[in-house]
């Protein structure tokens, strides 16, 4: 059973990795068993949060202000990560958003990764629910909900009620075992900036049309640019 790894959660603005941002960062290293460190951070997404973002997370954008930007964060991240294998509440969510930030970034990142997510559905299918929440209230483990770090230190403490409960059945699959790491694979294209044709076109179409948005035009990439020119031409016209 794999006793060493970091526990990894973010907070984002959605869940898509294409088109979303990270908000916050939490991680826990565990080394031979033991809690080693600790580590946790907001990143500005450079936009403002959806009101639904804010109710989940409780995170509002005056928390983020001032924040780094994720290009800023992602080496002290992966200082912290070392090589560690990834262990996450379907971990594999975690490492598509780090995944994208890094190719933006021109950096690599590859890593093996367990998933308590994948324990919790293959095991305990008479729940009514797997999520990390439902399962902390089965186990009766603290946790507060929504924040990074509170997240992976729950995801932590229910990795070890898991493999306590769980392992010995699951060692007969050997290497295919699920609390054996797998590589995480994500395929994702780096980002392209925003053009200048483009930015022109929206800040006339922003002045002409008198909108107020949450996002900073020169944040966007080329494909999220196109979207929001597209949008408001189909809702204001040229």
């Amino acid at each position: 059973m794999t006793d060493s790894f970091v526990c990894i959660d973010l907070e984002t603005t959605g869940l898509d990795p294409k088109r979303d941002r990270i908000i916050e960062i939490g991680a826990v290293k565990v080394e031979q068993g033991k809690v080693t460190g600790e580590w946790e951070t907001f990143v500005d997404p450079e936009r403002r949060l959806e009101e639904r973002i804010v109710e989940l997370t409780g995170i509002r954008d005056e928390q983020l202000a001032g924040a780094g930007k994720i290009a800023e964060i992602l080496p002290e991240l992966f200082a912290f990560l070392g090589n560690h294998v990834l262990l996450g509440h379907s971990v594999l969510f975690d490492f598509a958003f780090l995944k994208k930030a890094a190719v933006n970034e021109r950096l690599a990142f590859e890593r093996k990764g367990i998933d308590t997510l994948k324990i919790a559905r293959k095991y305990l299918k008479e729940l009514e629910s797997r999520s990390l929440e439902f399962l902390c209230r089965h186990y009766d483990i603290p946790h507060k909900a929504h924040r990074a770090l509170e997240d992976a230190r729950a995801t932590v403490l229910l990795y070890r009620k898991l493999s306590e409960e769980f392992y010995e059945k699951e060692e007969e699959a050997g290497e295919k075992s699920l609390f054996c790491p797998k590589p995480l694979l994500y395929q994702v294209k780096r980002d392209t900036p925003i053009t200048i044709p483009q930015k022109e076109q929206l800040y006339k179409l922003l002045d002409k049309h008198k909108l107020i948005v949450d996002y900073e035009v020169e944040s966007l990439t080329r494909s999220e640019a196109s979207r929001k020119i597209d949008r408001i031409l189909a809702e204001y016209g040229r």
